[in-house]
């Protein structure tokens, strides 16, 4: 399977040393170097990127012919990357890093203003014909703009992920994902950016994909996950599993280059964005880890508390996020949900269907625990402030009531769909619908199922066991 990135590349070289003292001649700190690390940068990193993942990589870039473009061309080489050079007139850019304790102090740019690249060789246009899947990463330096290329990424069959650039072009039409992050979707779409970061989030990302007829448009939010806009009404957010105070430089290429490849491997957009916020956390960590979201203080279970919650948080103009479910057999997808949901904002409410309620839903047989055990159960989680329970088919009565800025559901919705009940009733106030991602193949449904069939098992086998003895004894 071949991943093609057609993008800017730069040659990024960090210097990094010690100050200790002030130049005399003026006022700025003297960094005395320590040592100096060259690596591609732009496409390039992405290009890398990708090929440590295991896969067959093309990179289609401009390189002038100049000492750092020889240095570019064979670092690649080196890694395993297929380099297509277009020719460059002019130099290759260069981003020169000088820091000292982790800090850049300062970022030196070589190469002077932007000049559009030559023309693109036959073999070029081949291996997009060939791609499995294709990543656009565009630095704003002309390769985006590359009549011939953008003509090729028009008719590519293979999904294509474009990850764009404020100066740069609009994505060609019909791309698969669009990946700019918060202040280049603001700037993009035109959006002034008022209220929540997470409204903002969305409205420039509805917006842009509409503009560029793409099929999804994911905005990528830092430390904070991502926000996916499709086509259904109500965005799929992504929350980070860990925030981290790591180097951020590279973390969009690793995102856009783990969906480029999720996608070429068959997932959905939504899967494809999961695993990328998973990969970007991991790059910036500087490990292949993820962990656990820090822990909130324990919820307790009665509408007293939720209120007495919901009036701090909202006192102190904080953001209060509420779901809901029957919590009947309590798992890790059900925990995987919780914690999303209580990582967008200050305080999680739960609304917890009743008994009356979950016999309505699911049937005279359930539900298993009585109300009293689930909220307590629930009440215990880290990620929960309070629980309160509802009799009423759905909660929007309970809704009304806590108002509260985000409501969360799970990924049934994750890659469009309908619009779902609760959100008509959200905007009443301005609040927002948003879903998480499940985790996969958890359900109560199928942990009842399972123990059903072990039990069926287990019965079976006891008479089997029975009757062996009895003839036995005969």
């Amino acid at each position: 399977m071949r991943l093609v990135i057609v993008g800017d590349t730069l040659l990024d070289r960090d210097v990094d040393g010690s100050v200790r003292r002030i130049a005399p001649d003026a006022p700025a700190p003297v960094l005395d170097e320590e040592s100096v690390q060259e690596r591609p940068g732009g496409a390039g990193l992405a290009a890398l990127l990708a090929r440590r993942q295991g896969y067959e990589v093309s990179l289609v870039t401009a390189i002038a012919a100049d000492e750092p473009g020889a240095r570019l061309t064979r670092l690649l080489t080196e890694a395993g990357v297929e380099v297509y050079p277009l020719p460059l007139p002019g130099a290759t850019p260069e981003k020169v890093r000088l820091r000292a304790a982790g800090q850049v102090l300062l970022r030196l740019d070589r190469g002077g203003p932007p000049v559009p690249p030559g023309d693109a060789p036959i073999a070029v246009l081949d291996v997009l014909r060939d791609a499995a899947a294709i990543l656009v990463s565009d630095y704003g330096r002309g390769v985006a703009r590359h009549p011939a290329l953008r003509a090729a990424l028009e008719e590519a069959k293979a999904p294509v992920v474009w990850d764009p650039h404020p100066n740069g072009p609009p994505p060609v039409a019909n791309v698969r994902l669009v990946t700019p992050n918060e202040s280049e979707a603001l700037r993009l779409s035109g959006d002034a950016g008022n209220g929540s970061k997470l409204s903002a989030a969305r409205r420039s990302g509805h917006q842009l994909r509409q503009r560029w007829r793409a099929g999804a448009v994911v905005v990528t939010c830092g430390a904070r996950g991502a926000v996916l806009c499709h086509s259904g009404p109500t965005p799929l957010v992504v929350p980070a599993p860990r925030v981290s105070a790591g180097d951020t430089c590279g973390a969009g290429d690793s995102f856009a280059a783990t969906a480029a490849i999720a996608l070429a491997n068959g997932a959905l957009v939504s899967e494809a964005v999961q695993q990328a916020v998973d990969a970007a956390s991991a790059y910036v960590s500087g490990d292949k880890t993820a962990g656990d979201l820090p822990r909130q203080g324990a919820g307790e279970t009665s509408e007293t508390a939720a209120s007495e919650v919901v009036a701090r948080v909202r006192a102190s103009g904080g953001t209060i996020v509420a779901t809901g479910g029957c919590f009947d057999l309590l798992h890790t997808g059900h925990l995987a949900t919780l914690r999303a949901a209580r990582s967008l904002g200050d305080c999680l409410i739960v609304c917890l269907n009743s008994d009356d309620s979950v016999r309505r839903l699911k049937g005279p047989d359930r539900p298993l625990n009585t109300e009293s055990d689930r909220a307590r159960l629930l009440a215990a989680l880290d990620c929960v402030d309070a629980v309160v329970v509802f009799d009423e088919p759905t909660p929007e009565a309970m809704l009304a009531w806590l108002r509260p800025d985000i409501w969360v559901k799970g990924g049934d919705y994750a890659d469009g769909g309908p619009e779902m009940p609760e959100a008509e009733l959200m905007k009443r106030w301005g609040g927002q619908t948003v879903i998480v991602p499940y985790l996969d193949g958890r359900s109560t449904t199928k942990t009842i199922q399972a123990a059903k069939t072990i039990s069926a098992a287990k019965t079976i086998q006891a008479a089997k066991t029975m009757q062996a003895a009895q003839a036995g004894g005969q």
